[in-house]
This record gives C-alpha cells, sequence and structure tokens, in this order.
C-alpha cells in the first residue's frame, strides 16, 4: 500500500448535523451543495421535514462548523438555526 493510499485512508472524525433552513431547498442549491460534498468533504445529506431541515455529515478532521457555514452560504443556502440532536429515552418497564 502506498504512502498516499495510508493517508486518504486515515482516520476521520465524522460529525452529523442537522439545520433548521429558512426556506426549501431549490433545484440550483441541491445541485451545489453535491458540487460542494466533493471539494469540501460534506458526506451524506439528507433533505427532510418537508425540505424544512438539512441533515449531513462531515469530516470534522477536515472543516470546522464556521467552515461548514461558509459552505452552506455560497450555496445560498439560508440557515435559520442549529437543530440538536434528540437525545435517545430510556424504555420504562
Amino acid at each position: 500500500m502506498s504512502i498516499r493510499g495510508v493517508w486518504y485512508n486515515a482516520c476521520m472524525t465524522l460529525v452529523e448535523m442537522t439545520y433548521s433552513l429558512q426556506s426549501p431547498l431549490t433545484p440550483v442549491q441541491l445541485r451545489a451543495l453535491g458540487e460542494f460534498s466533493n471539494t469540501y468533504g460534506l458526506r451524506r445529506f439528507n433533505v427532510e421535514d418537508e425540505g424544512r431541515k438539512l441533515r449531513f455529515e462531515y469530516d470534522a478532521s477536515r472543516l470546522k462548523p464556521a467552515e461548514v457555514i461558509q459552505v452552506l452560504r455560497a450555496a445560498k443556502i439560508s440557515i435559520l438555526e442549529r437543530v440538536n440532536p434528540v437525545e435517545p429515552t430510556a424504555a420504562k418497564v
């Protein structure tokens, strides 16, 4: 295995974030988000809640939260706020 192969497969710190959106994403914004994902390391993304939420995964070893916001702004995606993940509740017996 080459050194380059080792570097590419090095440990990543994957983080999942959800943002509520000002308005549903347009096809142009979705295409831009897809292009950014190839460039900046944004990974899987899903549009939820009838287009009012954007959930995605990114490599935190490459990107910081402020940089993620800049990428979304560059795609002209208006964010209202970050949505905290819902903690699973323990089942009562």
